[in-house]
């Protein structure tokens, strides 16, 4: 265990894989996609692509109907496993690409878009491949294939005995606790386009290196009554005292700031379209609801509410609804400084 425990510390602060650049031209402009070909189960993929035209002129030329708004581009981004043939490809799954960036002059435009798809951490190591499917300016649409590998990842398996206390929560089967699952739902389902609050590298909640539980354990809770069940555990805990400060990740707007059953006094911000942070177990919160945060703001402080063994700081981050491993976001995951 504690092997395991070490390995995945060293591995936290490391970014294993190098970003693949693909260049395309098309008519009148030019497609720039920046991407991870190695991944690994509870990362994601993002994929980033530029759009840049030096012919808007030429493109209002050509189309006596473009207009100044048509500048603009929208895409989809697909997830597949790899077959023996292109027919036996298998499609995992899809989601939109929204406008990170929308610049330029009539002479010269750059548009960007960005979207990234959260890989379960019970993905299979393999061969799969991304499709990034866009237009832009008022063109046909075009696609562009990335090679992706999936590489073999460990996850911890543990025991946790919980006290009376602890089970009865754990337990609890109450309509209250059934609202505040499907409101945290609703709100973790919710892709604004129109949220995007930054897409710099992320920072910890707090500063702490002693992690008391990882992403992606397996977790079995051993009740007090003598029963059982089995759980994963959704983001990062690092063992700190009650009264830690707890700090945004990175810059976004706070979408939850309550006392819940469960999760005790919790925090959520909203970053980018479908992606979210969430703050678990506090014993005070810094923030309220419609507050627009920067990386490293006050926001909490930390605790042991709800059904917690004992203080810590719970970070969590969620990508269209999946957890993925918070440490994959402390790198550059949007590809904002490759040049």
């Amino acid at each position: 265990m504690k092997k395991i425990f070490t390995l995945i510390l060293l591995l936290s602060s490391i970014n294993l894989f190098a970003a693949e650049k693909i260049t395309r031209q098309f008519q009148n402009y030019s497609a720039t996609i920046r991407y991870l070909s190695e991944n690994v189960p509870g990362d994601a993929v993002f994929a980033r692509i530029t759009l840049e035209t030096k012919e808007a002129r030429l493109i209002k030329k050509i189309s006596p109907k473009f207009k100044n708004e048509d500048f603009t581009a929208s895409g989809r981004l697909y997830l597949y496993k790899t077959g023996e043939n292109e027919s036996e490809d298998k499609k995992i799954t899809s989601t939109s690409m929204y406008i990170a960036e929308n610049t330029g002059t009539k002479k010269n435009h750059n548009i960007t878009l960005l979207a990234g798809i959260p890989l379960s951490t019970w993905i299979k190591p393999g061969e799969y491949h991304a499709v990034a499917e866009f237009e832009c300016y008022g063109m046909q649409k075009e696609e562009i294939r990335l090679p992706i590998k999936i590489n073999q990842k460990e996850f911890v398996s543990e025991t946790i005995p919980l006290n009376e206390s602890n089970t009865a929560i754990r337990t609890d089967n109450s309509e209250k606790r059934a609202s505040q699952i499907k409101k945290l739902n609703e709100i973790l389902d919710t892709k604004n386009t129109d949220a995007v609050y930054g897409t710099e590298a992320y920072q910890q909640p707090h500063p702490a290196t002693r992690r008391t539980s990882f992403f992606g354990d397996r977790r079995v809770f051993a009740y007090s009554n003598g029963k059982s069940s089995t759980s994963l555990h959704y983001g990062i805990d690092f063992g700190v005292p009650t009264g830690n400060e707890v700090r945004a990740c990175g810059s976004g707007k706070i979408v939850m700031a309550e006392d819940r059953i469960t999760t005790g006094w919790s925090v959520v911000i909203e970053h980018l379209p479908g992606l979210y942070s969430l703050y678990y177990h506090n014993s005070e919160l810094k923030c309220k609801v419609g507050d627009m945060v920067k990386k490293g703001d006050l926001i909490a402080i930390s605790g042991a509410t709800g059904l917690a063994t004992g203080p810590h700081v719970h970070w969590e981050m969620r990508l269209n609804m999946e957890a993925v491993n918070p440490d994959f976001f402390k790198t550059d995951f949007t590809f904002k400084e490759e040049k």
